[in-house]
């Protein structure tokens, strides 16, 4: 029996990794310039060598072998996550093809068809852990906006991490653990073997793409990352009454307040859109130190990467640990926002 449950995932991370490197052979063979990063002048651009940007292909790919390997086998399909995936990969593709869209015009399409999709899916959110907003939560229109919010916050989040070797892959790799073993041990038996398949495609990746990247996941590898957490946390909120959907903020937090942040940065303080990149972000700063005290941009590439990322779990940990307690959750979510602000002034004072 255990042997039968641990052979399909071992089978599907071996030829995970061939396909992976199989395809990136391909590209390599058919020189396909159009899928590569060589714009190193971007403001979000940290990196000296031309990388691929098929991450999003090989993740979609694998992703879809899952979906019919969960019908075929497991008896159940995940529509809600292939009709989300399928859109937001193909949205993001667009982009990793250098087809220019104008950040309003790619805003007001995510945003429509989030609409669509939440309303099609019945896409909801049981409770917030606050009163006042589960009321309003009550109201269809306001609970429409405030879960489109969430989406786009997460979406743009990944995307936003995806320009440095491993910082959203392990930090997706991390968020996918926690929900793994949330929904094993409430026996949330599909949503347990899905998140846990996500896992695997994102482990895939991030051998490819840490700690020197051959590819990077692109826009549409992160657009799907994104819909994959917020679907996956969604859900596992939903199923575990008992957990405080403050946890799940905690889990969230940094996706969510790089965004949040940032909007509100450029607004007041830069006094330019914040639909358009810069590179005043968290993980860009301490990059920014980091080749400031080594000079080895490569190096502190990644470094940057595993910095973030072990900060990031030491500061959930005590969330992990009191995930059922919803008054410390929602006060240690406050406290972790404070902390993301008093961290960003201090490295940018540094550099």
């Amino acid at each position: 029996m255990v042997l039968s449950s641990i052979i399909p995932p071992l089978l599907f991370l071996i030829l995970g990794f061939f396909f992976s490197k199989y395809c990136l052979l391909i590209f390599e063979k058919l020189n396909l310039t159009i899928l590569v990063d060589d714009q190193f002048k971007k403001p979000q651009a940290f990196h000296e060598n031309s990388t691929y940007r098929i991450g999003g292909i090989i993740f979609f790919c694998l992703l879809i072998l899952v979906f019919s390997y969960f019908y075929v086998f497991k008896n159940f399909f995940l529509v809600e996550y292939f009709l989300f995936s399928i859109f937001f990969f193909s949205l993001g593709l667009i982009d990793d093809l250098k087809i220019k869209i104008a950040p309003k015009f790619r805003l007001i399409i995510m945003t429509t068809s989030l609409v669509v999709l939440i309303l099609f899916n019945d896409i909801y959110i049981k409770k917030t852990g606050l009163e006042f907003l589960d009321y309003l939560m009550s109201i269809d229109i306001f609970s429409l906006i405030f879960i489109c919010l969430c989406f786009l916050f997460i979406i743009n989040g990944s995307n936003l991490i995806d320009g440095f070797n491993g910082l959203l892959g392990i930090h997706s790799l991390i968020i996918f653990t926690v929900l793994f073993f949330i929904n094993f041990y409430s026996g949330n038996v599909d949503l347990m073997y899905s998140v846990f398949y996500f896992l695997l495609i994102t482990l895939i990746l991030l051998k490819f793409n840490f700690p020197n990247a051959k590819v990077f996941f692109g826009d549409s590898g992160a657009y799907l990352i994104g819909v994959l957490i917020t679907l996956s946390v969604i859900n596992s909120s939903n199923l575990n009454p008992s957990i405080s959907p403050f946890f799940f903020c905690i889990l969230l937090f940094y996706l969510f307040f790089e965004v949040f942040f940032s909007f509100f940065r450029k607004l007041i303080f830069v006094r330019q859109s914040p639909l358009f990149p810069d590179s005043q972000h968290l993980h860009m700063s301490l990059y920014k130190l980091l080749v400031k005290k080594s000079g080895n941009k490569n190096h502190s590439n990644y470094i940057t990467s595993i910095y973030i990322n072990v900060i990031y779990l030491i500061l959930i940990l005590p969330g992990i640990f009191y995930m059922h307690d919803g008054l410390f959750c929602r006060y240690y979510f406050l406290v972790l926002l404070i902390f993301y602000m008093f961290f960003y002034k201090l490295l940018y004072k540094k550099t």
